[in-house]
């Protein structure tokens, strides 16, 4: 009995934590040609040419530095003379706005052992409002990768997240970044037939 009240604690106490975690989706595009080796080396045109990606430069730095330093540490080199890859990134950064409807129970004495008159009385003006209106973020990471010898693109990857808090922008694109790279380098370090 006391494993099972455990249980329920941490389904009911996790669940939520998990679920309003940002989900980063990863859509691959524009493959003009197909990966026809391993490539070893790269460069970022970004950083060579001063070009920023962002329209906030702390977070083109901070962006610039992870994505080389996830790179390098899958064991590719960064070469600026002659490099396998060439690698562009940029974002975009499209404001929404989300709309809920709240609807009270419109029965209020079904299911409830007390019905407050004031609370639930259709002829006083209820002042609560039905409708609420949440702004959000979707934060695009594009990156474009190219085969410098061919001179195509291998692919266009693109992130995808939401941001609903600035503080948490960064966080939440370095998360975006992460998530990227590790789908390049997955396509990368598949065996070729």
């Amino acid at each position: 009995m006391h494993r099972l009240n455990i249980s329920r604690f941490f389904f009911f106490c996790l669940f939520p934590l998990c679920s309003a975690c940002s989900t980063v989706e990863v859509f691959v595009e524009n493959r003009e040609i197909p990966f026809q080796k391993t490539y070893t080396s790269f460069v970022l045109v970004n950083k060579e040419l001063g070009i920023q990606g962002f329209a906030d430069s702390d977070l083109d730095k901070q962006v610039q530095l992870e994505l080389e330093a996830q790179l390098v540490a899958a064991g590719l080199v960064y070469d600026a003379k002659q490099p396998d890859l060439v690698i562009r990134y940029h974002s975009n950064e499209d404001l929404r706005q989300r709309e809920s409807v709240n609807t009270m129970n419109s029965y209020p004495f079904w299911g409830m052992r007390m019905y407050n008159p004031w609370l639930f009385n259709p002829m006083m003006g209820n002042s609560r409002s039905q409708v609420t209106t949440t702004k959000y973020a979707l934060l695009q990471v594009i990156l474009d990768v190219i085969d410098p010898e061919q001179d195509k693109y291998l692919m266009t990857l693109t992130g995808v997240a939401e941001v609903s808090q600035p503080k948490s922008k960064p966080k939440i694109t370095l998360k975006v970044v992460e998530k990227t790279t590790n789908t390049f380098l997955q396509f990368n370090f598949t065996q070729i037939k």
